[in-house]
């Protein structure tokens, strides 16, 4: 149940009767006719801005065409009032039978799901850090993000595959492999020292023990040719362990792993782009110096370009260096070359903020190797600052270096790390105070609405103890009505959320949701008529209940799409 598409289609049909009857000309498109809350609820339960998007096309006066709108949406069983505002603003009320069925369909599991997908094939890589050491806090929000998009993107009814993309192709693991043969070194009693570009942190110390168990000291002393290959492969099995330990912490479960070194020496790239070249977009040619750079500091060496110009890059992207190397872009592109390969319809990267440059260019190379097919979305997530009652806190020892998701996630728990990552969009800066994050009061967003869950299933055992079971819903008070209208929100809320892939929306919904709730129980402090349960007519209950049981339907789907656990009662 949609209420607010179910009124689009009324509104759609009356303008299509308009056309018949001459009120309006042929050939007119309703494609960006809407039917959204209004931005002042004392105008009405909706609004639509057919009059004001078809005015012109139309050649005709917005208000003329409302006029002509109102009278015919008015005349629905659903709608209590049409009215025409300002120059052309149609304001509807609806009927209030219609806030209690709201109420009655809100109450069923599922209420909010959609066939927006209609099963397409989506694949999401996010998180993708480097295997080098255990994931940090911008892993987090990444992680977090990629994750309940993915949940949001299946509960409105696409196929969704959660992918990690394994950067251990690059030199960066010859760097580990170096960094645990240290530790391996230590194992057997030496004194190492860590060069600069190594990695010094305690969480290798395992690893090197469990090398000098799995080899004794059959490396030990020896030169690098021997045994880099080997603990190379090793390390990196290890990392991967340690990364997926710490994004089950987290309640992050991917269903593929994809390593950019299988790509390597199996002519895959090549492959890749053979399919580019085949377009006409593989050419050898030499790039203009990049902006900043001097004349005299610019040496211009050919190199094969990507022609990414052609489908909206800034400038053409180098995939083989001068001396035949491959460069960074040119894996990338045959990993989104074997994903259009898998058959999916829609791509989605979730990147850090520091690969705002690499957006156009990853762009260009999915539009050309699907002809256009398939679209690419990327996200990115921008920095997370920690705090510690307002100040700075203090970088992981463990790591060496910074501050880790287990870090983060020991101090205030998943559910909270993962609602309060999804308080602000991806890509606006997030600051995250670890006092602020267990605080128990409204300015809490997570715990304001795990408290507003409790607080319904305290009341709905109650009930259950009464005998009261849920009936018709009594609504009778514009408070109520509220807080039907607010669920009436949420399969729209939903549709937005996911077509724009901004699962943030969920956790904002889920406040304002909490707010209003709160707001007709405060009321009832001083208006008992108001109270969910009536201890002297378990009849009026059983009609008072079924409001906060839709509530706590809803509030538990939400918290289902941002990967958060409902809470029964509050401890």
């Amino acid at each position: 149940m949609n209420l607010f598409a179910d009124m689009r289609a009324n509104v759609i049909s009356a303008l299509d009767e308009m056309v018949r009857a001459g009120d309006l000309p042929e050939g007119l498109s309703f494609d960006n006719v809407t039917v959204e809350p209004p931005r002042d609820a004392a105008h009405g339960d909706m609004a639509t801005n057919a009059a004001m998007v078809l005015a012109k096309p139309a050649g005709a006066k917005p208000r003329d065409i409302a006029e002509k709108l109102s009278a015919r949406l008015g005349a629905l069983d659903s709608v209590e009032s049409a009215s025409v505002a300002g120059p052309g603003f149609l304001n509807l009320r609806l009927s209030g039978a219609l806030w209690s069925d709201v109420v009655l369909r809100a109450q069923e599991v599922g209420f909010g799901t959609s066939k927006l997908g209609e099963g397409s094939r989506v694949n999401v890589e996010y998180v993708s850090a480097n295997p080098t050491g255990p994931l940090h806090v911008g892993h987090t929000r990444g992680a977090v993000f990629g994750d309940a998009l993915c949940n949001l993107l299946a509960f409105a009814g696409f196929d969704v595959t959660r992918e990690y993309y394994i950067n251990d192709g690059g030199a960066q693991v010859d760097v580990l492999a170096r960094s645990v043969y240290l530790r391996y070194l230590e194992a057997h009693g030496q004194e190492v020292e860590f060069a600069d570009g190594t990695y010094p942190g305690d969480y290798l110390v395992a690893v090197g023990e469990a090398l000098k168990g799995e080899v004794g000291d059959a490396y030990v002393d020896e030169p690098e040719e021997v045994w880099l290959e080997e603990v190379r492969a090793f390390a990196t099995k290890a990392m991967m362990a340690l990364i997926e330990a710490d994004l089950a912490s987290l309640g992050v479960k991917m269903d593929s792993f994809f390593s950019e070194k299988s790509l390597y020496g199996t002519g895959r790239i090549e492959d890749a782009l053979k399919a580019l070249d085949s377009r006409g977009l593989i050419y050898k040619g030499t790039l203009e110096p990049p902006k900043g750079k001097l004349p005299e500091d610019w040496e211009p060496r050919e190199q094969t370009l990507f022609k990414s110009t052609d489908h909206g890059d800034d400038v053409d992207r180098p995939v083989m260096k001068s001396d035949g190397a491959w460069t960074y872009f040119a894996p990338d592109i045959a990993y989104h070359w074997d994903k259009i390969g898998r058959g999916y319809d829609q791509l989605i990267d979730v990147f850090g903020a520091d690969h705002g440059g690499y957006v156009k260019r990853m762009k260009a190379a999915v539009s050309a190797l699907s002809d256009g097919r398939v679209p690419l979305d990327v996200k990115l997530c921008q920095l997370v600052k920690l705090y510690e009652n307002g100040q700075p806190f203090k970088m992981s020892k463990r790591a060496g270096t910074f501050v880790t998701l287990r870090d983060v996630v020991d101090r205030v728990g998943p559910d909270v790390v993962r609602f309060l990552m999804l308080t602000r969009k991806n890509d606006a800066p997030l600051d995250f105070d670890f006092a602020k994050a267990v605080e128990e009061s409204r300015e809490n967003p997570v715990w304001y609405v795990q408290y507003t869950h409790a607080r319904i299933r305290s009341v709905m055992r109650k009930a259950d103890a009464m005998g009261a079971v849920p009936g018709a819903p009594r609504l009778t008070d514009p408070a109520e009505i509220a807080v039907a209208q607010k669920l009436a929100e949420w399969p729209r809320l939903v549709e937005i959320a996911a077509t724009g892939h901004e699962p943030h929306r969920i956790a904002f919904y889920l406040g304002e949701l909490a707010q209003v709730f709160n707001s007709l129980w405060n009321k009832g402090d001083d208006d008992h008529s108001l109270r969910f349960l009536q201890d002297s007519d378990p009849e009026v209950t059983a009609g008072k209940i079924s409001l906060p049981l839709a509530v706590s339907v809803v509030i538990a789907a939400g918290l289902g799409i941002l990967g958060v656990t409902p809470v029964e009662e509050m401890r």
